[in-house]
């Protein structure tokens, strides 16, 4: 790794989604009231990837209520419509992409993370449709709010148009088709300022860490099963050492990369981090036990309040791993 820079980036740690069944009794207190699932899960994590807009449209207030339910500093992260990249494959997408940008991500204000697009397993890459279709998304809220205006009459009357004081906007986009094994694709993402996801799938689909952005988004799905399997303490600790040396900057020196060429130099990269193994609930236990991981190592990781009490009462290091059972039931299954 490289030396430590002087502003290194921040690692943010969350989970994909927050309502799970199994989850009830194991992560989340029995006497918990479902309403509340949300606001208990953001005072145990710093950020959370919102996966109910891939499958339909959200409302408006909904996004109000997430973003009053969660503290300062607290980010999410947006699972783009899967309409878009799922069904139109990217094409003739402009009044879907207006429709999503008007759906009311807006509300998020200031909470609002990176965007994230995921492709369908079946998906080739092909420069000139990727071109086309990176070179549509807004870069910032400004462009983003003008982009909503041109919604269909479907959102019409339940848009949210205003996104206030103009901050810049991020995305990743997640490949599941080794066709994306192409320095091309790199180049693409690197002239659009766009991330490549960097996806453990259990090695289903490619795994690849080109830094083609200033900030890195991981999707840790399992380590030995898809979706299913937690990360032990060897496989955490050697994602945590990646996520310090994207945040300072550099990169891990056995990396995984499509191109040839590095990223630009960077002083530092903000880390996004979401566990998706919540088959057997694995998830919050895996992102909370990286978290410690990370700050005994010193890594500027944003610790959620439950962390910060912890240490501030007890020494963050001394905290036990919260208990996770593992259930029968695996609840239902979903693309992610």
């Amino acid at each position: 790794m490289n030396a430590s820079p002087v502003h290194p980036g921040a690692i943010r740690v969350g989970i994909s989604g927050w309502r799970y069944p199994p989850w009830r009794g194991t992560f989340y207190p029995d006497d918990l009231p479902q309403r509340r699932e949300l606001e208990y899960a953001s005072r145990h994590f710093s950020t959370i990837e919102i996966n109910g807009s891939f499958y339909s449209l959200q409302r408006p207030e909904f996004y109000a209520r997430w973003r009053d339910e969660t503290p300062d500093g607290f980010l999410f992260s947006v699972k783009a419509p899967r309409y878009i990249t799922h069904m139109l494959r990217l094409r003739d997408c402009d009044t879907a992409l207006a429709n999503f940008f008007a759906s009311g991500i807006a509300n998020l204000g200031a909470k609002l993370g990176p965007i994230l697009w995921q492709l369908p397993p079946t998906f080739r890459f092909d420069l000139a449709l990727l071109d086309d279709f990176l070179s549509k998304l807004p870069r910032d809220t400004d462009a983003a709010s003008a982009f909503a205006r041109r919604r269909s009459e479907k959102v019409k009357g339940r848009a949210r148009l205003v996104y206030g004081e103009c901050r810049p906007l991020r995305h990743a986009l997640e490949i599941r088709h080794e066709t994306f094994v192409d320095e091309r694709f790199v180049e693409l993402l690197r002239r659009h300022r766009v991330a490549l996801v960097v996806a453990d799938t259990a090695g289903r689909w490619p795994l690849v860490e080109d830094l083609t952005a200033d900030f890195v988004y991981a999707r840790l799905h399992g380590d030995e099963v898809l979706y299913v399997s937690g990360y032990g303490d060897v496989a955490l600790d050697a994602w945590a050492k990646r996520f310090i040396a994207w945040s300072e900057g550099g990169a891990p020196e056995d990396a995984r990369c499509i191109s040839r060429t590095p990223g630009e130099p960077c002083a530092g990269r903000d880390v996004f981090c979401y566990f998706d193994n919540d088959a057997k609930v694995m998830a919050p236990r895996d992102a909370q036990a990286i978290t410690r991981m990370l700050h005994d190592a010193g890594a500027n990781v944003r610790l959620p309040d439950a962390m910060n009490e912890d240490a501030a009462n007890e020494g963050l290091g001394n905290a036990a791993r919260t208990p996770i059972a593992d259930p029968h039931s695996a609840g239902a299954r979903r693309t992610r």
